[in-house]
């Protein structure tokens, strides 16, 4: 059965950190593109950040560059997200998503075909 689980969503107060992770199963993701949505409460889902298969490329939302920054172990089959200087507005749950077609550039315009996507983790962020 293929996969994405994310965690390490949680509570936390404003300035600070949290570490999301997407660990991928059920077959070989190192050559998915793989990256984080969020959806705030009453809003659309946004797109956060992408990581190519080798991860030499990554791309950011303007809400997350500077702050955010991806990273990906093909060993571990699995995605991060390292998340700092967060702020009452990141609160959102996070999914992880995964797909072979659309390169990370262009995952703000085409999140509807993406392939794969998990459940999704809360993230909190208190004043």
């Amino acid at each position: 059965q293929v996969q994405l689980v994310e965690s390490g969503g949680g509570t936390v107060q404003a300035g600070g950190s949290l570490r999301l992770s997407c660990a991928a199963s059920g077959r070989t993701f190192s050559n998915y593109v793989m990256g984080w949505f969020r959806q705030a409460p009453g809003k659309e889902r946004d797109f956060v950040s992408a990581i190519n298969w080798s991860g030499k490329n990554t791309y950011y939302a303007d809400s997350a560059k500077g702050r955010f920054t991806i990273s990906r172990d093909n060993a571990k089959n699995t995605v991060y997200l390292q998340m700092n200087s967060l702020k009452p507005e990141d609160t959102a749950v996070y999914y992880c998503a995964a797909d072979l077609a659309y390169p990370g550039g262009s995952w703000s315009m085409y999140s509807g075909y993406l392939e794969l996507w998990g459940q999704g983790t809360l993230v909190t962020v208190s004043e």
